[in-house]
């Protein structure tokens, strides 16, 4: 008799071990997974945070039309104006995959460049694109990589003015387009600008 009570004493202490374990392995999985999202959500957060200092949320998508002066409008563009051609460029939501409607085509240097806002904030780095005749004092010569410049174009709040350093530079066509953004079905005009290498045919 003592016997079997013991081994009923011993089975019932392993049984409330066995489930104290599973409880406290079940807290600890549900702890992770509420950790694991939490750190989701701020790496989402935080992300997107920084996808707004260095991508165009901030951006004014549409323009006035007007170009700076002494832009020289491309003798015969690889996309004619008035002709239709698709973006394959995503500088900015909704305009990857975007037909767009040629508004202007321009012979020119572009040029990626890094800068901070003159209304505050984190650096942007990379931003495209600026057109050799939107920096101030630019000259006849294309600038180099490396070079400081200021910018006198408004593509995005806190821009114009700002210091910056060229980040690239290359000589081509650029266009100024008309498109509905694919996102929200927004109509955007004379956005300024579009390489021709971000442009494919429609055909």
């Amino acid at each position: 008799m003592f016997k079997k009570d013991l081994r009923k004493s011993i089975l019932f202490v392993l049984l409330t071990a066995l489930l104290l374990l599973l409880g406290a392995c079940s807290n600890a999985n549900e702890e992770n997974t509420e950790n694991n999202e939490s750190n989701e959500t701020e790496n989402t957060e935080e992300t997107q945070g920084n996808m707004e200092g260095m991508d165009h949320s901030n951006m004014d998508m549409s323009g006035s039309g007007e170009v700076p002066e002494g832009l020289e409008e491309a003798a015969s563009p690889t996309y004619e104006v008035g002709s239709k051609a698709i973006i394959e460029s995503d500088h900015m939501p909704g305009m990857k995959g975007a037909e767009a409607t040629i508004a202007g085509a321009y012979n020119t240097t572009v040029y990626t460049i890094s800068y901070t806002p003159t209304t505050g904030g984190e650096r942007v780095e990379d931003h495209k694109w600026v057109i050799h005749e939107e920096l101030e004092g630019a000259g006849d010569e294309p600038l180099e990589p490396g070079e400081e410049v200021t910018v006198n174009a408004d593509h995005m709040e806190g821009m114009d003015g700002a210091a910056a350093e060229i980040d690239s530079a290359e000589q081509t066509t650029v266009y100024m387009v008309d498109f509905t953004t694919t996102t929200d079905g927004k109509e955007v005009k004379n956005h300024k600008w579009v390489t021709e290498s971000e442009l494919s045919s429609t055909k």
